[in-house]
């Protein structure tokens, strides 16, 4: 069986890059295309914009990009763990595709073999197209400096490798020695400053490096994952780094964070209009998964680690000045994987076969929402979600139940006992697509932090379908 994956993988991979390679442009053409400026953050929940709803605090500039582009709605991360939804993100395909995708807690490949070279990705498809590429923050997807971002396809790297850094040491306690903090390429480098001030200066001095050529940047904030470090906090001394602190954090401190990181944005946003490209660069900006402990998150329940709503929607704002019409909401229903198809169609070229995300630029230009069928599953507590229109089917360890999101998206009345035909038809819907995955590791299965929640917040079903 792995020998027919691996060779099932093969196939697909080359015939991935022979579709890519259908449409190389000329010099003239690839001038002509938008430049592309993806921005995530890090562990920011849906309402964590005071356009969706934060409370605290406001976001000023991350608003006014809402305010010039469209806004989604119904938005979605790819998991509710960092590195496999930046897995999905790097390669349009959902992320239990590659070993790099299984890397929920507790599960590690360091051979780097977790995403083998080769794979087509987000950078290196661009690239055929024309594009000078750049990764500016957290990599989080396998091992730096062998399989580091300079590995599939993208020219320049500059950031973190692992899931955390403190925001003044900018590398993380290990035994009670530092860690590896920042690269640049495969190479450690010092820098001076608070993270979220650094990656914003990378990102705009790869804005001046320009050789005629478009430029794709994915520009991935830590902000604001923990250590919860405003910046005003200061450092330190290494015994009492915050990153041995996972019980600290207050409200006042994330504030400050998630004001850091509107702030930063409008940095970089003005560095496109005093360059003369911001009329021809499309924006996003995203988050990798749903909340930390301090996000705003209504009108859901749940948080990172959960398949809840919670930990799963995200914000997506796209500001594409003279394409998408300003200040739009869109219903339509993406995920990350999506992406990487919607950056090549807007960039002229063709979208490859074999991807499991799908190009939505029609529909953020106004074409009806098309349908979409997503899944998710995580290690922790046994989740399992699929997304099928307004249904959604959702098992946390031994609970199960269907919710219609339309009326219910704080998944609080399960549905399962008045529709047992659906629940059943979503279950086996949901068996069959994870049969297709790469299976967890045995005995990987950890509770950890994630799954916390659920007896907080899981509603026992009653008899009469209706719950607590």
């Amino acid at each position: 069986m792995n020998m027919i994956r691996k060779s099932a993988s093969r196939i697909l991979r080359l015939a991935i890059s022979a579709a890519a390679l259908t449409l190389l442009p000329s010099l003239t053409q690839a001038q002509d295309r938008p430049n592309i400026v993806f921005i995530m953050a890090d562990d920011m929940g849906y309402a964590d914009l005071s356009v969706t709803g934060a409370q605290g605090y406001t976001t000023p500039v991350l608003d006014q990009l809402a305010a010039d582009g469209v806004r989604l709605e119904q938005a979605y991360a790819n998991s509710a763990i960092c590195s496999p939804t930046r897995t999905a993100l790097v390669t349009g395909r959902y992320q239990y595709r590659f070993r790099a995708g299984l890397a929920e807690p507790n599960i590690r490949f360091p051979d780097g073999s977790e995403l083998p070279a080769g794979t087509p990705t987000v950078a290196s498809l661009l690239g055929q197209l024309g594009y000078r590429t750049a990764l500016v923050g957290k990599w989080h997807v396998s091992r730096v400096p062998d399989h580091g971002p300079t590995t599939y396809g993208y020219d320049y790297f500059f950031g973190i490798t692992g899931g955390a850094a403190d925001y003044f040491r900018h590398g993380f306690v290990n035994n009670g020695e530092w860690g590896e903090g920042l690269f640049e390429g495969q190479t450690p480098t010092e820098r001076h400053g608070y993270l979220t001030d650094l990656l914003t200066d990378q990102a705009i001095a790869q804005l001046g490096s320009g050789d005629g050529r478009p430029l794709f940047i994915s520009l991935h904030y830590t902000a604001p994952h923990w250590p919860w470090e405003g910046p005003e906090d200061g450092e330190r001394p290494a015994t009492l780094t915050r990153l041995n602190d996972p019980y600290g954090g207050s409200l006042e401190t994330y504030a400050a964070m998630m004001r850091s990181l509107d702030t930063n944005v409008g940095r970089l946003l003005a560095a496109l209009d005093e360059r003369g490209m911001a009329d021809n660069t499309l924006v996003v900006f995203t988050s990798d998964n749903g909340a930390e402990r301090f996000s705003n998150t209504w009108p859901f329940v749940g948080y990172k680690g959960e398949l809840l709503e919670g930990g799963i929607r995200v914000p997506v704002i796209v500001r594409w000045p003279g394409h998408l019409q300003a200040g739009r909401l869109s219903q339509q229903v993406m995920v990350t994987m999506d992406f990487l198809p919607t950056f090549i169609e807007a960039a002229g070229g063709q979208v490859p076969d074999g991807l499991d995300g799908v190009s939505v630029l029609p529909q953020l230009e106004g074409a009806p929402d098309r349908p979409r069928t997503l899944f998710w599953r995580f290690n922790a507590a046994s989740q399992a979600a699929l997304r099928d229109g307004d249904w959604k089917y959702l098992r946390i360890g031994a609970n199960e139940g269907i919710y219609d999101l339309s009326h219910d998206p704080r998944e609080r009345n399960n549905l399962g006992d008045l529709y047992p035909e659906r629940l059943a038809a979503m279950r086996t819907q949901w068996d069959e697509w994870n049969a297709a995955m790469l299976p967890y590791p045995a005995g990987s299965a950890s509770e950890g932090n994630f799954g916390r929640y659920v007896d907080r917040y899981w509603p026992p079903v009653q008899q009469d379908g209706g719950s607590q």
